[in-house]
């Protein structure tokens, strides 16, 4: 069965196919749903902060330590020709990747051991519709990864968004804090609210005297 990746929304995409560089636009992907990361010459990043959560434990208790994050990356043109040309040098068809637009994985965070597994990894076209699915359960050592390294990059800001939004998160989860994770998960939060007070007044005050020192050298 075919899975559409946008909370089966009817999303109109934005594909104009062509092998010509100057008329290829990647699908739009829809910014309520989907937060962007990055660009790179290959591919554009993004991860969807509507559906991400927490793991469920088989008793119905939320797991804190495990984040599972849908995640998708639209294609230019040189990476949809780059599969092409791959799958043809191994004897592949690629008789379905026609409307090839980029791919879509579930993530599955370690977030302690600072270790992720791709759970899952579709291509999909340019509807966001799958045309090929398979499961690599591919681990991944994030402090492996260098800091140019576009997945440690992604990776990186998937976990500092976490940080950031753990309630949100919380409230997409289907499970229940036990009252011993409630309470430690509530001081945490007042813990980190403050924490986050003190960088957006320090970012705000480095913005103020970047702006004087602008003014002061015009």
């Amino acid at each position: 069965m075919k899975k559409k990746w946008l909370c089966a929304l009817a999303l109109a995409a934005a594909l104009n196919f062509s092998t010509a560089e100057a008329v290829y636009t990647p699908p739009k992907v829809p910014e309520d749903i989907y937060q962007w990361v990055q660009s790179s010459e290959r591919m554009n990043y993004f991860f969807n902060k509507k559906e991400m959560c927490y793991g469920v434990d088989s008793k119905g208790h939320v797991d804190l330590e495990r984040l599972i994050v849908p995640v998708i990356k639209t294609y230019d043109h040189v990476q949809i020709e780059d599969v092409r040309m791959k799958r043809s040098w191994r004897m592949e068809s690629t008789d379905d990747l026609g409307d090839l637009a980029g791919e879509a994985n579930y993530l599955t965070f370690n977030i302690p051991r600072g270790v992720v597994t791709v759970e899952a990894l579709d291509l999909i076209d340019s509807h966001f519709w799958t045309i090929e699915h398979s499961e690599p359960k591919k681990e991944v050592v994030i402090a492996d990864l260098t800091e140019k390294s576009r997945d440690g990059i992604f990776y990186r800001a998937i976990l500092a968004y976490e940080k950031d939004h753990r309630t949100e998160i919380l409230s997409h989860t289907k499970g229940t804090l036990t009252e011993e994770e409630q309470e430690r998960f509530e001081k945490e939060e007042k813990r980190h609210a403050k924490e986050l007070k003190k960088r957006k007044e320090k970012e705000e005050r480095e913005k103020r005297e970047k702006e004087q020192q602008k003014q002061e050298a015009e």
